[in-house]
């Protein structure tokens, strides 16, 4: 039974709303982790570090589809306490190794949320619930235990204030997994302090496993173990599921330390005793927010109101999560090809969710981070080594092939062009070349190559967002082939890019399928949504959103759609037809509508800035003011879709300061409307780009000019090379709309 008493609620000062922040507040208190843990968010607020192996925090929840990253703001109980999650994917996974402080008798389920005291489950109030960047906290009602959390990179630290004369109680379920079963598990205690074990699991990602040291600050006095449903005493287990119940008496708080590793158990030792040597809880949470604070701190905004200020560095704090470590503190790891190996260029990383993140995440990063950004790049280019090919849709060291294209192209053509040169540039380009070629889950070149696009009667699926995507893809090949002055290559991938323009249907003036012989597929419906699990020709959309996905030839598109009046009356059909997207195949990625605009998906991030391609920017202006007020909002709700990895907080990123990478690897920025009144950009080498908008204000969202270093920009576009090198870039607002 579950002790149930009163503890002092002076405890933890916990707040539910904001209060007006003042400027010079630190930018830790300003991030709200509880935004998009409501509706379709997905996000989680545990405490994390930038790119940390280590996401430590509750979860409320582990089967549907809401509990992509294990944890639901319409919950009123929480499981325990795991120590890896996604942040904002459309699908759930991770989970590991799931700690709970309980009270009384040994208890190994976890208990339904329609009746937590069948288990160990605790009930919680949000009112009595904080979290900031690295740090998170709550009061578990059914206990009165007040839990908080704190991390480094590898290293979980938890501190558990039991009520007085309650014997201190931990659950470790190894059974735990947020929409994956345990595959195998163990745990051994080397000493009365120390446990040592590994969890592998299978479920989205097909085949993951971390490796663990847990180490309490007092010695524990009674274990109870459960190895595949039978008890024990046993201080040794090795099973399919292992569970353990660990006892420390009556006293003040405890200490908890847990040590991951991709590599093995003494990596983890070692990761803990390195990153956090010590027992002094509130010293780690300070070391937290000194990271967060130095990353929060590249970027400066002067912001229309105090929830802006929120929302910005919320979204700053969110596009700093993923991609994440799988190397040790001594650079040991286990690869893509299960075995260990030890990192030749420093960490390497996964967790990768290009399709969504090629499109402004990465270009974001290029800017302020860009070494940063070539880790990641390396570590795609070792996964070649070790598993033959570049991640498409990674994530725990597995290819899931879930979603289409192959968008780690763009994210090394992008990071190449702009200079990177912190990775082998033959090698990336034989395997960026290689993934264009060579076909695997999602890709059939030989009918790409043949028909020129993808017939729907041999690639049944998706055959229409497939050939967009590729065609993308194509560009930037050529791209990098002309750079490394490879001529042959750059004419053949040029001329692929073009295969867009074969499914442009004269007619409808729709992107639409074709068979073998040409013909279109009919029936013909571009509202309809479709999905590989469901059918249908388009990824998570139709066609009324597909059809602008040729970020790489904006031009061209707009000839082929009848020229700038045409394309810009069909665009804006696009915005106001209030027809329900429609048929079975609809799916929950498709939100944040404006007309047939989805901005809860990422396919429609590019489109507002194509009115810029018809000579009628006012549209793209008012258009950015309406996303910013009705989809990014400073509450639990906030956010319109799945943050999908911080691809939806670097668009709001791009977007506050005026200009969005329409076309990644292009070097150019599409300019739109400024949402701030003030954004500086801390670069590297001491640099500096200020983004100021005059006269910015509700009423005056219209752009009247825009001037770079006191120059007037010509044309709708600022290149990359004018940010970071440094400088000015001043918006004159007015409240008139201007073509």
């Amino acid at each position: 039974m579950k002790l149930r008493t009163t503890l002092l609620c002076g405890l933890l000062a916990l707040a539910g709303g904001h209060a007006p922040a003042a400027d010079k507040a630190p930018l830790t208190r300003h991030v709200d982790p509880f935004i998009g843990t409501a509706t379709v968010g997905h996000t989680y607020p545990g405490a994390t570090l930038p790119f940390a192996m280590v996401q430590v925090g509750p979860d409320t929840g582990t089967a549907g589809w809401e509990y992509c990253a294990g944890y639901h703001d319409a919950d009123g109980s929480i499981i325990g306490f795991s120590h890896t999650h996604l942040s904002g994917t459309g699908c759930p996974d991770m989970g590991d190794i799931l700690i709970m402080p309980v009270t009384g008798e040994p208890v190994f389920e976890a208990g339904p949320r329609e009746n937590p005291d069948a288990g160990y489950r605790s009930r919680f109030d949000h009112a009595r619930e904080t979290a900031r960047p690295g740090y998170y906290a709550v009061q578990l009602d059914d206990y009165d235990i007040l839990a908080e959390m704190t991390l480094a990179p590898r290293t979980g630290f938890h501190r558990y204030t039991y009520p007085e004369g309650a014997d201190r109680s931990l659950v470790l379920d190894l059974g735990h997994g947020i929409g994956d079963r345990t595959t195998e598990s163990s745990i051994r205690a080397i000493d009365d302090r120390t446990l040592v074990g590994v969890r592998r699991s299978a479920g989205f990602v097909k085949d993951h496993r971390y490796y663990f040291c847990i180490r309490f600050s007092e010695p524990f006095t009674r274990i109870v173990s459960l190895q595949d449903g039978t008890r024990s005493d046993a201080k040794e287990l090795s099973g399919t599921v292992c569970k353990m119940h660990l006892t420390f008496g009556t006293g003040k708080p405890l200490g908890v330390k847990v040590g991951l590793s991709t590599s093995g158990e003494q990596g983890a030792l070692r990761n803990m005793e390195k990153e956090i040597p010590h027992w002094n809880f509130d010293k780690a949470v300070r070391n937290a927010d000194r990271i967060w604070e130095r990353h929060l701190a590249m970027l400066d905004i002067v912001p229309m109101d105090d929830d802006q200020r929120i929302s910005f560095y919320t979204s700053l704090y969110h596009a700093l999560l993923m991609p994440n470590l799988v190397t040790d503190v001594d650079g040991a790891y286990t690869g893509w090809d299960g075995e260990r190996h030890r990192s030749p260029d420093g960490d390497l990383y996964t967790n990768y969710s290009l399709w969504d993140t090629y499109r402004a995440l990465h270009p974001f990063y290029t800017i302020v981070i860009p070494e940063t950004n070539e880790s990641f790049i390396r570590s795609m280019l070792q996964r070649v080594e070790e598993a033959g090919a570049l991640p498409t849709n990674e994530y725990g060291l597995c290819e899931t092939y879930c979603m289409i294209g192959n968008h780690a192209i763009p994210v090394i053509v992008d990071a190449y062009l702009k200079g990177a040169r912190g990775f082998d540039a033959q090698k990336a380009y034989r395997a960026i070349r290689e993934a264009a070629t060579v076909s695997h889950v999602k890709s059939d070149w030989e009918s790409y190559t043949k028909y020129g696009y993808y017939p729907f009667d041999i690639v049944n699926v998706e055959s229409v967002s497939r050939t967009l995507e590729s065609a993308y893809d194509d560009c930037c090949v050529a791209r990098m082939a002309e750079a490394l002055g490879k001529e042959d290559d750059r004419a053949l991938f040029a001329r692929r890019s073009m295969f867009y323009k074969n499914l442009l249907d004269p007619e409808t003036r729709f992107m639409r399928a074709r068979d073998t012989t040409g013909a279109w597929r009919t029936p013909f419906d571009p509202f309809f949504i479709a999905h590989e699990l469901l059918g249908g020709d388009y990824t998570e959309g139709n066609s009324w959103q597909y059809t602008w996905h040729v970020q790489h030839d904006a031009p061209g598109l707009v000839e082929l759609i009848g020229g700038k009046r045409a394309f810009a009356a069909k665009l804006d059909s696009l915005f106001f037809l209030d027809e329900a997207p429609r048929g079975v195949a609809w799916v929950s990625d498709v939100t944040g509508l404006i007309g047939q605009y989805a901005h809860g998906n990422e396919p429609s991030h590019h489109v507002a800035y194509l009115y810029n391609y018809a000579d009628q920017p006012h549209k793209t202006q008012r258009l950015v003011r309406e996303v910013f007020d009705r989809f990014y909002l400073a509450r639990r709700d906030g956010l319109c879709g799945n943050d999908d990895c911080g691809q939806m907080s670097a668009w709001y990123i791009f977007s506050a300061m005026g200009f969005y990478p329409v076309d990644p690897a292009s070097g150019l920025y599409v300019l739109g409307a400024p949402q701030a009144h003030r954004i500086t950009m801390r670069l590297p080498g001491g640099k500096t780009f200020t983004m100021e908008a005059r006269n910015l204000s509700k009423e005056n969202k219209y752009v009247e000019s825009v001037r770079l270093n006191g120059r007037p920009v010509e044309g709708f576009t600022i290149r990359h090379e004018d940010i970071v090198k440094g400088g000015t870039l001043v918006f004159e607002m007015t409240d008139r709309a201007e073509s």
